[in-house]
């Protein structure tokens, strides 16, 4: 039998996924979850890079201990995020990208190169913690001055395995400053920021194998975790998705990127896939719901949560994507000071929370239908969120589409096709 395993780590969690196929269907099998999360080091929000190597090794063990040989390996993180490298050493800390450091920095970044150029150039949506802003404060603060590698998250945790410093496709574009024409960084871009362009490295598509891990071949997969799971979908026609987690990443592929000016207005991006362009836009996900509960009611299990949601009738919404709901000190006080009066109830800023997510999945999908000239009649649901049948029921009404929840780890299958097909 032969196993690969898929190293999937979110914001808040990873897990290790064995697979194998029987019968020419494709078998898995978890074999170790461990917790994420980012650390506040000296006002700042950080991973913690040495727990993430840590796990990592840990989990291959566990797989290794479970099933003897493991032929092959990757790992799929979010995206934007990455290490700093001086040589073998790494620069510190590793900052997550809901720190507060790049709320300015982009100011002088479209100075320098207007973002509709930089539109243009890459088609990647707006966000302030973008790879891209990321390092021009990272360079106005002096952290370039002595790094040889920057290392996208995954990218970074091989390299802690196999030794060697690889570039993947996919999650480099999620940073702002690959070329949407030749998949490749784009010199100009970085010349214009003043970046140093030894960082800068021919970017390598999923499937590559890199190196070795104790006899196990390391793959790259589509290290950004939305890829990959893009990948794991099994639809039946093109149709959009929703990956439901932290995040709610909402797309459709196309066959090459779009950047016209609607594109941009309407904030969408173009991202790297499997032989495709991801046509994505970055909509607030389950991290609202999740810091509610921390805060509300941190003991009580989630579907009690979604069967009170369900009942109580507090019918006022929020813009979820607002960015007072990025990373505050209170997710209650955010809702408190968006809403009209507040809930008067525990359960009513749940329901809040999802009927709000419900009308943003409308307003994008009805961007998206706009943007590409085609209207679609399903949409797909995976990750964790596909389980919320609540959510789901509201989306559907919403978005006037059928919903497709499909509970599975998408993610993690997709990382495990590509190594399978490729690796």
């Amino acid at each position: 039998m032969r196993v690969t395993l898929a190293v999937d780590i979110g914001a808040s969690s990873g897990r290790h996924i064995a697979g194998w196929t029987e019968d020419g269907t494709l078998k898995t099998k978890e074999v170790y979850r461990f917790p994420n999360g980012v650390v506040r080091r000296e006002g700042h929000l950080t991973w913690d890079i040495d727990a993430l190597v840590a796990h990592v090794k840990e989990g291959i063990r566990r797989a290794k201990e479970s099933f003897g040989e493991i032929e092959s390996l990757s790992i799929d993180t979010w995206g934007v995020d990455y290490v700093l490298m001086k040589g073998d050493e790494e620069i510190r800390p590793c900052y997550a990208y809901r720190d507060w450091r790049t709320e300015a920095i982009h100011e002088e970044v479209h100075a320098k190169m207007p973002f509709s150029e930089l539109y243009r150039r890459t088609g990647i949506q707006f966000q302030l913690f973008n790879t891209i802003y990321q390092l021009a404060e990272d360079q106005q603060s002096g952290r370039l001055s002595e790094a040889t590698d920057f290392l996208m998250m995954p990218e970074y945790l091989m390299y802690k395995l196999s030794g060697v410093k690889a570039h993947e496709y996919t999650n480099a574009t999620t940073g702002g400053m690959v070329s949407a024409e030749t998949g490749e960084y784009d010199p100009e871009i970085i010349e214009a920021l003043g970046l140093p362009a030894h960082l800068f490295h021919p970017l390598q598509q999923p499937g590559t194998v890199i190196g070795t891990y104790e006899g196990i071949r390391v793959v790259l997969c589509a290290t950004h975790d939305t890829g990959s799971a893009v990948e794991g979908i099994p639809m039946e026609e093109n149709a959009p998705y929703i990956s439901s987690g932290t995040w709610s990443l909402l797309g459709v592929k196309t066959e090459k990127p779009l950047t016209d000016r609607a594109s941009e207005d309407a904030n969408w991006s173009n991202e790297g896939g499997v032989g495709y362009n991801r046509y994505q836009k970055n909509i607030m996900g389950m991290w609202v719901v999740n810091r509610l509960r921390e805060e509300l009611c941190p003991e009580k299990p989630f579907d009690e949560i979604v069967n009170e949601a369900r009942e109580k009738r507090f019918d006022h919404v929020v813009d979820v994507n607002d960015a007072a709901f990025l990373a505050p000190e209170s997710m209650v006080a955010a809702f408190d000071a968006a809403l009209p009066h507040p809930p008067k109830c525990t359960a009513g800023y749940f329901r809040c929370a999802y009927r709000s997510l419900a009308l943003s999945y409308k307003t994008a999908l009805e961007e998206l239908e706009k943007n590409t000239g085609r209207t679609y009649d399903r949409l797909y649901i995976v990750g964790g969120g596909a389980k919320n049948a609540f959510l789901n029921e509201l989306t559907e009404a919403a978005t006037g589409k059928k919903v497709i929840a499909l509970p599975m780890e998408a993610t993690a299958i997709g990382n495990l096709k590509v190594q399978m097909r490729w690796g």
